[in-house]
């Protein structure tokens, strides 16, 4: 007599990788806001491609309350890292695939109202910023799915 072991399909498989995937985009956004965040301890300006990151990172919008936005986006993205690795622990719990959804949400409304600051009142645009804008976005993008994916599960 053989036991067979049933193997988890493609959807149920992708559903268990989606939180490896919030955390490679936490690693991306934290290495962004890293990045900035020693250049600012450094009081120095990073090297960009673009000609608006001396701009963006010099105005008053980038230290909020004399709290560098680098700073913050350390802290976002950290407990993002956070988030994702208890969903990769339990996938399917629904406090936690709401909290990572709502997270995620707030921080795309941040990541668009900082991207439009830039292009409305400064007049200039930060490709670190950019990236942390698209890292956000990718993170909410992975949170819905995820979110979606596993609804009928619980």
């Amino acid at each position: 007599m053989s036991h067979t072991q049933t193997q988890p399909s493609v959807q149920e498989q992708n559903v268990l990788l989606t939180p490896s995937w919030l955390l490679a985009a936490a690693l991306v956004g934290l290495g962004d806001t890293l990045y900035l965040s020693y250049y600012h301890l450094l009081g120095i300006t990073p090297g960009c491609a673009l000609k608006g990151c001396e701009i963006v990172l010099n105005s008053v919008y980038a230290t909020p309350l004399g709290v560098p936005m680098a700073y913050l986006g350390v802290l976002f993205y950290a407990f993002m890292f956070f988030l994702g690795a208890l969903l990769v622990i339990d996938p399917t719990s629904k406090g936690l695939r709401l909290g990572v959804l709502a997270y995620t949400t707030i921080g795309l409304l941040s990541s668009v109202c900082f991207e439009l600051i830039q292009a409305t009142i400064i007049h200039a645009i930060c490709m670190y910023c950019a990236i942390s804008a698209f890292t956000t976005l990718a993170l909410f993008a992975v949170a819905v799915w995820h979110f979606r994916a596993t609804r009928t599960r619980n």
